[in-house]
């Protein structure tokens, strides 16, 4: 093997190993993202049964605000599982979950932002702080390959 070629893999894998590649190009679709870390099993119940698998998987890049299994838990379960039944419903409220683009927590800008659903969401920036129709975002900046996800402690409707 030429020595350059040598060089150029022992390069490589130096990179590999220092975390010197983008994470995201090996992070996974939102949906794999999603699915693989702590937390978010109601939230990918719900996209399961709405039938948005496919969408958060190949299309994009969107910012995803998922709701915890701390914000499911937060309704009935009578509550739930009427939404769970009803997949249009449940597709209009996790689409009003989805801003088009990949926007990280240092880059959100205060205000109004339209959602996949149709409606806008409000966005506040406060001390680091950030929320998102009033509800507070509690873990950030999970990458994935078409997009990035902040968990949220609260579940969101249109109105």
């Amino acid at each position: 093997m030429p020595k350059s070629r040598i060089v150029a893999l022992v390069t490589s894998v130096g990179l590999l190993l220092s975390g010197g590649v983008d994470a995201a190009a090996s992070a996974g679709d939102l949906y794999q993202t999603a699915s693989t870390a702590a937390g978010f099993k109601q939230f990918v119940k719900a996209v399961k049964l709405s039938g948005m698998q496919t969408k958060i998987a190949t299309t994009g890049p969107y910012t995803l605000f998922a709701p915890s299994d701390e914000a499911f838990g937060k309704l009935t379960n009578e509550e739930r599982d009427s939404l769970y039944k009803d997949k249009a419903r449940l597709a209009a409220i996790l689409s009003y979950h989805i801003i088009p683009g990949r926007v990280l927590i240092t880059e959100v800008k205060p205000g109004p932002v339209e959602t996949l659903e149709g409606h806008s969401v409000t966005l506040k920036s406060d001390n680091g702080k950030v929320t998102i129709n009033g509800a507070n975002v509690t873990q950030s900046d999970l990458a994935a390959d078409n997009g990035v996800i902040h968990e949220i402690d609260a579940l969101l409707t249109p109105p």
